[in-house]
This record gives C-alpha cells, structure tokens and sequence, in this order.
C-alpha cells in the first residue's frame, strides 16, 4: 500500500491518519538514501544456476559513487545501506530457491 493510497483509505473511513503506520513515500526519504537505492539497482547481480543470487558486483562500486555525485562523509552509509539491501536479497533467494527444491523433491 502506497502512502497516498493509506491516506485516502484514511478519507473514506473518515478517521485520522495514524503516521505511525503510515507507509513511506520516496519524497519522506533523504536523497542519499534514494541515491544508496539507485546505486544498488545500477550494479549487476551475480547468480549462478544452483546456488542462485549471490550479491551484488562491486566492480563499479566507486564510479557510480562519483556518477552520484556522494560525497567522502556520506560513502560508508550508502555502502552499509546497499549491503543491508543485498542481504536481504541474498536471503530472498536462497528461501525461493529452498521453496522449489522442497518442491521437486516432495512430487517424487
């Protein structure tokens, strides 16, 4: 559910928005972090046929860094806010991956 969606759900039930559980738009974001996000997307994945996602490729790590124009101070929380997002990714593949493979082997 997208922000403006909760807020107009808020509107039709007539009650108060609770900001607490309200969803986050990209506007509520601080430009690094979309910035962490674009960079993140920008990389390429590595995947291999039995293991599956393995992360993301570093290679150009530091050119999309200066492509986004992220200054000295700001690197560390973009890179610790990419890995978090990796993590998260790598962990979401290996369940998918599990998932099919319980699959295959529960059909035998």
């Amino acid at each position: 559910m997208s922000k403006d969606q909760y807020l107009e759900m808020c509107e039709q039930v007539g009650q108060e928005p609770d900001w607490e559980k309200c969803p986050p738009d990209w506007d509520d974001f601080p430009q690094v972090v979309i910035d962490a996000v674009n960079i993140f997307h920008s990389m390429g994945d590595r995947m291999y046929p039995d293991i599956g996602y393995v992360g993301k490729d570093y290679t150009n790590f530091k050119f999309l860094l200066n492509n986004y124009s992220i200054e000295e101070h700001q690197t560390d929380y973009v890179l610790d806010l990419i890995l978090w997002l990796d993590g998260r990714r790598i962990e979401a593949s290996q369940k998918k991956l599990k998932a099919e493979y319980d699959k295959i082997r529960n059909k035998r």
